[in-house]
């Protein structure tokens, strides 16, 4: 996978890892039926990721404005697919109408637009998100400081960042997506999310839950052309 030329790069700035356990049936019967669940000791697990993306650029390119900084919140689960582990994306909202419009043109990227706004107050930062269309309202407020100094991750924290192919619902196919970069550098970090209706098709939901949380400063990743599986 790390020979073939790789189209984009970007860095993702302030990255925040958000996990709730959820039972597996609650997620299985969401997902494509090519794709079957990655479970930690039993349990699935649902994640919302955030973070803000700087130096978007196609390869041999120079950043593109409107498309080379923005903010972005996943909604994600962790899956096997033909013996790879990876990534589900149920959703991933974008603050820039641009990369939402582009990356919808023919069904080929689920990104929606939403009003993504991050604010700092010394160390402390705040993310308010609102994503709104005619069949349902999704909000996700959280506030978080990060602690200084790395710490050592253990083979759930490995188990839960180190995935490098993701996976997303096309128009008629499943695309998988495959990046590169060097292994996450963990950091504690206090969250508390204060809002939170992302994910409305869980039935026991996990608004009103306070997640297991971590956070990375920066990372630098490269991403591969899309791959249609069959």
């Amino acid at each position: 996978m790390w020979k073939k030329p790789w189209l984009l790069t970007q860095q993702w700035h302030d990255v925040v890892f958000l996990h709730w356990p959820i039972q597996p049936h609650e997620l299985q019967q969401h997902m494509p039926k090519e794709l079957k669940l990655d479970l930690y000791e039993d349990t699935a697990w649902l994640g919302i990721v955030l973070f803000k993306v700087k130096g978007n650029r196609f390869r041999f390119m120079p950043p593109i404005p409107k498309m080379s900084s923005f903010l972005q919140l996943n909604v994600r689960t962790y899956v096997t697919c033909r013996e790879r582990k990876g990534i589900y994306f149920f959703s991933s909202d974008v603050s820039s109408t641009f990369i939402a419009q582009i990356t919808s043109i023919g069904h080929f990227l689920p990104y929606r637009y939403a009003e993504i706004i991050c604010s700092r107050k010394g160390n402390i930062l705040s993310l308010l998100h609102n994503y709104r269309n005619t069949n349902a309202d999704e909000s996700f407020h959280v506030t978080f400081e990060p602690k200084a100094g790395e710490i050592e991750s253990h083979a759930f924290e490995k188990w839960l960042v180190e995935r490098y192919h993701s996976w997303v619902r096309g128009q008629k196919h499943l695309i998988r997506i495959d990046i590169s970069h060097m292994p996450w550098r963990l950091q504690r970090v206090n969250a508390c999310v204060e809002t939170n209706t992302m994910a409305p098709f869980i039935k026991r939901g996990i608004q009103g839950k306070q997640p297991i949380a971590h956070y990375a400063k920066k990372k630098t990743a490269r991403i591969f052309p899309p791959i249609f599986e069959i």
